[in-house]
């Protein structure tokens, strides 16, 4: 990897000089969207993509015939993900939100795109209104072009620039994708034991509604605007599906005692359930609360206070399975807003092993929560290994590339 030495070396006393962004770019905004030529899917007549501000594929809003900008170009977004800075090298038309960079100069685009990722989160953008990024928010912005005097060796440093980080975001993708590959398996192997142990013989379970093995409360309140940074503990159903995993013997909520009041109560080994989302597949995660101090929850969740017939976190298990997914698809109400009620909740039925012996069917539930606790764990510490050796790598990536464009800087008047 490159360091301070190699860049001396590299620059070999070539100066560098920083002009205004507008005097390197044609800097323009985006238009309206061709409604004479527009299709949401890719045709032979409209084969242009149009593009919006949005992050890598989800800005293409669709297609067209007419082409805008017809030569390489990167693209910053203007709303929304203000700043992202995309790399274009085939022919698109841009729309409202989207401002395009198309170079007036000799350069090597793939330079200057490592370069204004860089600062893509560093633009001054005016808090008052709808926060967006215009051309003349970023026209005077200093943009650096080594050894400007001598065209030849100027490209030849943008390039050996452009050649490091290349490799470095190759490298960094191939890491991702294998630690990506081996989650994947994990995964698989996990939900494939999990699914076999939770299948029994027919003689050895029987199958028991929710609402017989246990009581089911529907929670109420709890906006997050009653959070306090200390206080109750308190469990928002939105947490469940974005936050926590199986189980947990800490909140990264709290209530005060007067809002706890008025809340459902959620004890040790009782188990918190999603009822409301958008999104069916959110509907019905469990979690298991296994804290010592009595927790609150609110709206949009039910709580299942197992009886002595089922263990909380075997219930917590069968939740994850495909079986359960269509057993709760069953009585899932609503289009853009999915609910399942805690009545409908109670009608799902749960498969117990040995139903007639409550000893043996809760050593059975324990000898599976044991064995799925394991896996758990182990496909837990890659999933969270994966995103921090990501992370260390996109560190280690952004690094080297702000070392590689560490030049000395001069601001001239009016450059920011």
């Amino acid at each position: 990897m490159p360091d301070l030495d190699y860049m001396t070396k590299l620059l070999d006393g070539a100066m560098v000089e920083w002009n205004p962004l507008e005097d390197v770019f044609d800097i323009q905004a985006g238009g309206d969207v061709p409604k004479h030529s527009l299709s949401s899917v890719k045709t032979e007549e409209c084969n242009i993509p149009i593009l919006s501000n949005g992050i890598e594929d989800k800005s293409l809003y669709g297609w067209t015939g007419i082409a805008k900008i017809n030569i390489p170009s990167l693209t910053i977004s203007a709303r929304g993900t203000i700043g992202w800075t995309s790399y274009r090298e085939t022919p698109f038309f841009p729309i409202v939100r989207l401002l395009v960079l198309t170079p007036k100069i000799e350069l090597n685009l793939k330079y200057a795109y490592y370069y204004m990722k860089t600062i893509e989160n560093n633009y001054n953008v005016p808090q008052n209104g709808i926060p967006q990024l215009t051309k003349p928010m970023i026209k005077n912005i200093g943009f650096p072009i080594p050894c400007p005097n001598d065209s030849e060796k100027s490209l030849k440093i943008q390039s050996e620039i452009v050649r490091i980080l290349d490799n470095f975001t190759e490298l960094t993708a191939e890491l991702t994708a294998e630690l990506t590959a081996e989650l994947t398996a994990r995964k698989k192997q996990y939900n494939y034991y999990r699914d076999q142990l939770l299948t029994f013989d027919e003689s050895e379970m029987e199958w028991k509604p929710l609402g017989e093995i246990g009581d089911l409360v529907r929670g109420n309140g709890l906006p997050k605007t009653d959070f306090t940074e200390h206080g109750v503990p308190a469990i928002h159903y939105g947490q469940i599906y974005t936050y926590y995993g199986l189980s947990t013997t800490s909140t990264i909520s709290f209530v005060s005692p007067e809002t706890a009041e008025k809340l459902r109560k959620v004890n040790t080994g009782d188990v918190v359930i999603t009822n409301t989302s958008e999104n069916v597949e959110d509907v019905g995660k469990a979690l298991v609360y296994l804290g010592e101090q009595q927790a609150v929850t609110g709206g949009h969740a039910t709580i299942f206070k197992p009886s002595k017939k089922i263990l909380g976190k075997y219930f917590a298990y069968f939740t994850q399975t495909a079986t359960f997914e269509k057993l709760k698809r069953i009585y899932a109400k609503g289009t853009k807003v999915i609910d399942v009620s805690a009545s409908d909740m109670a009608k799902i039925e749960i498969p117990i092993p040995y139903s007639n012996d409550p000893e043996k069917s809760l050593a059975e539930q324990s000898r599976i929560i044991s064995i799925l606790d394991k896996f758990d764990i182990l496909t837990n510490s890659i999933s969270e290994g994966l995103p921090r050796e990501i992370e260390l790598r996109q560190k280690q990536y952004e690094y080297y590339r702000n070392l590689l464009f560490s030049f000395p800087k001069e601001t001239s008047e009016g450059m920011k």
